[in-house]
């Protein structure tokens, strides 16, 4: 395989003490050899554990390894926002911080990048609650109806883009982090940028819980996503 010229990484993180220094570890082991240049990004929300003390520790060890601080938490749309605008390198991977991914699955996503400036992965036998991957289901549903995107699955955390898509599409505004995935990929669509998928494993949470969206939010991310919809078309 090719290696990626110039990578950026960052995973956003809120309260993954027990999640962040292993998904950092594994990454760090699978870089050198897919990437001839890198860095890598941590996003700390402004986590209430230890997570912020750790990643600093990391960055102390590693060069290659910057931390960006939220002086409170805003959310998971604001962490990726962060790590989209602060990253410098060619091509730019997200994934999160809980060890729910492979990133040796990088891959995957770069085989697709001969043709695709914007590549997302679809969870293979997505490990989650039966109600969450339920209002998965129906949020990519909605999604590619309202903005024509055409995914298996919107809101994966596993994205490989092009730094010229995020420099070159209006800048990202959404907050809630259900609605940033729908918002960059509209955008990307209708900037010109081709957009393709593929399947990567997902594994249980071990440590730590999800922070998924309550009622309220979800509802206001519907909202959001006709107020999108309206905007784009």
């Amino acid at each position: 395989m090719r290696k990626i010229p110039s990578l950026s990484v960052f995973f956003p993180a809120y309260n993954e003490e027990g999640n962040i220094e292993s998904t950092v570890e594994k990454a760090l082991a699978i870089l050198p050899g897919v990437a001839d240049k890198y860095e890598l990004i941590i996003v700390d929300d402004g986590s209430k554990d230890k997570t912020g003390e750790i990643a600093e520790s990391l960055a102390k060890e590693n060069q290659n390894i910057r931390v960006v601080h939220h002086s409170q938490n805003y959310g998971y749309g604001e962490a990726l926002k962060s790590g989209f605008y602060n990253a410098k390198y060619e091509w730019i991977v997200c994934t999160d911080a809980d060890g729910q991914f492979d990133f040796s699955e990088i891959t995957k996503l770069w085989e697709k990048t001969d043709k695709a400036q914007v590549v997302i992965g679809y969870r293979i036998d997505r490990r989650d609650s039966c109600l969450r991957k339920f209002n998965g289901w129906g949020w990519t549903i909605l999604a590619n109806l309202l903005l024509g995107i055409n995914v298996r699955d919107v809101d994966c955390s596993f994205k490989l883009v092009k730094k010229e898509v995020i420099d070159k599409i209006p800048r990202l505004e959404s907050v809630r982090g259900g609605m940033i995935s729908p918002e960059l990929l509209a955008k990307a669509r209708k900037a010109g940028f081709d957009i393709d998928q593929v399947g990567v494993h997902h594994y249980p949470r071990l440590v730590g819980k999800q922070t998924g969206a309550n009622l309220k939010v979800i509802l206001k991310s519907f909202i959001d996503l006709f107020k999108l919809w309206k905007k784009l078309r």
